[in-house]
């Protein structure tokens, strides 16, 4: 890992850690981690391992990818969520819709174009629903996957992907 790349993570750190109003005692219990590592961390003085990171990340609850993109140079998210401003309004209007939402989950939403342009109010709701929904079905079907009964799920799963994609396509 370079410096620039540490940089990136301690500044991804720090604004994710106010965002969640986590302080550093708080996220060394939750981590698991030597106070004296993350505070070399959030200061730059220490390159964190990727099993760091992932300590970090299931401390703060978030996907250790958060930890590593470059917020700075991400243009076409910038430009996306500049021309879907409506999106804003939307998330203050619906916290629920939006609970649990990563960057990610953000930026998807705001690439996404409505007929003409930009989400409309309408479908940029529905769209943020139909994210959560798939969200939940993917949760759900790794528990499934995990359990008794996932080798039938599977092959149901094969069985309506060859009905929508038949052999001859893949």
């Amino acid at each position: 890992m370079d410096e620039q790349q540490a940089d990136i993570i301690k500044a991804n750190l720090h604004r994710i850690m106010a965002v969640k109003k986590i302080t550093v005692a708080e996220l060394t219990e939750r981590s698991g981690l030597d106070q004296r590592t993350l505070r070399g961390i959030l200061s730059g003085k220490k390159r964190p391992h990727s099993r760091t990171l992932h300590r970090l990340a299931d401390g703060l609850d978030i996907d250790a990818g958060e930890l590593i993109v470059d917020r700075t140079t991400s243009g076409r998210q910038r430009f996306d969520s500049l021309s879907n401003s409506l999106v804003d309004e939307i998330v203050k209007e619906n916290p629920v819709v939006f609970a649990d939402w990563t960057d990610e989950d953000f930026d998807e939403l705001c690439s996404r174009m409505g007929v003409g342009g930009s989400l409309t109010r309408d479908g940029a709701i529905d769209a943020a629903k139909r994210m959560n929904r798939r969200r939940q079905i993917h949760q759900r079907l790794d528990v499934v996957l995990e359990s008794s009964q996932g080798e039938l799920v599977s092959e149901m799963i094969d069985l309506a992907y060859r009905q929508l994609i038949p052999e001859d396509d893949e």
